[in-house]
């Protein structure tokens, strides 16, 4: 059974509906098609409104949808082959981070992005997508591979965040998002940043620094959820949507406030309607993108991602 939100009631009610009108036209042999195709219309109408229409709560929902497709589907999806790569060469394999070579339309790719599993037992060898330090110095180590020769480099963002737990902070945690910060700002290779679901705090800026940073269309980034923003504010999480109002985290708020570069238009629904279809519109993308990422000088590249990131921001002089 497929998991619907309460705001997507009206489409499961017609949807059901049609099963109903199936039903009776197998039982009792009488042409029931124009009935179903006013009531197809009428779902077709029905999602256009609502999806059009959605509150900033209501794009966080959709991104956390348990069958929403993660990294891994995507990289199956675009790439021919991929060869994955494991370990930071100093302490574990982060399963929370996945990373390795691609192969996109007959060219090599280094793809790295978060991956949170898709069921309970996956979820929690993932640790649901929470990186430890590790993970992020995982990245960094095929990112400095994919320099050393010459391959662009492309980001899937997805995680609630990085790993709060003790032992993540005694190993380095915020140094080692830091770190990534600063290498990515001047790799020497095109960098492509995509958010594919939940974008929040430096767990997705560790890996999120790029020549072309995208946002699926419903997919939220920020630098607090709205439940933690929520507990902070009013001490509770009951105030979770109005939260995610005022934070401005989704697609449209982000590109309105030059934080991002374009938005990657979702199937109806959400990317978990059509997994295929989503993953070939970022193929498109990244080809067209890559080509002319490659066709600049490194040093001008470097010195426009550089720009993009320091022109962010208000800042106020006393």
């Amino acid at each position: 059974m497929k998991t619907s939100f309460d705001f997507e009631k009206p489409i499961a009610d017609l949807q059901g509906q049609v099963e109903k009108v199936k039903q009776v036209a197998e039982k009792t042999k009488v042409d029931m098609s124009a009935t179903l195709k006013e009531l197809d219309e009428k779902i077709e109408t029905t999602k256009q409104e609502i999806y059009a229409n959605l509150t900033g709560w209501q794009q966080v929902q959709i991104s956390r949808h348990p069958e929403r497709p993660y990294t891994l589907q995507y990289i199956e999806n675009i790439c021919d082959d991929f060869i994955e790569m494991h370990g930071d060469r100093t302490v574990k394999d982060d399963k929370a981070i996945v990373g390795g070579f691609g192969s996109l339309n007959g060219e090599t790719v280094m793809f790295i992005g978060h991956q949170k599993g898709t069921n309970t037992k996956m979820r929690q060898y993932r640790n649901f997508g929470m990186a430890n330090p590790e993970g992020y110095r995982k990245a960094l180590r095929l990112m400095k591979l994919a320099e050393k020769f010459n391959k662009p480099v492309v980001t899937f963002i997805d995680t609630p965040g990085a790993y709060p737990g003790l032992e993540a902070e005694e190993r380095g945690q915020g140094e080692a998002i830091a770190r990534n910060l600063l290498e990515m700002s001047v790799l020497k290779v095109p960098i492509i940043c995509i958010i594919v679901g939940e974008g929040a705090s430096g767990g997705a800026l560790g890996i999120g620094i790029g020549d072309k940073v995208y946002m699926l269309e419903h997919t939220w980034y920020s630098v607090i959820s709205p439940e933690s923003c929520s507990s902070i504010l009013w001490r509770s999480w009951d105030f979770k949507e109005k939260a995610a109002e005022c934070l401005r985290l989704t697609s449209d708020n982000m590109l309105a406030n030059g934080l991002i570069d374009g938005i990657i238009k979702e199937p109806m629904g959400g990317a978990h309607q059509d997994p295929e279809l989503m993953s070939q519109t970022i193929k498109e993308r990244l080809i067209q993108d890559l080509k002319a990422l490659k066709a600049k000088n490194i040093e001008t590249l470097i010195s426009e991602r550089i720009d993009k990131f320091c022109a962010m921001g208000v800042v106020v002089e006393d």
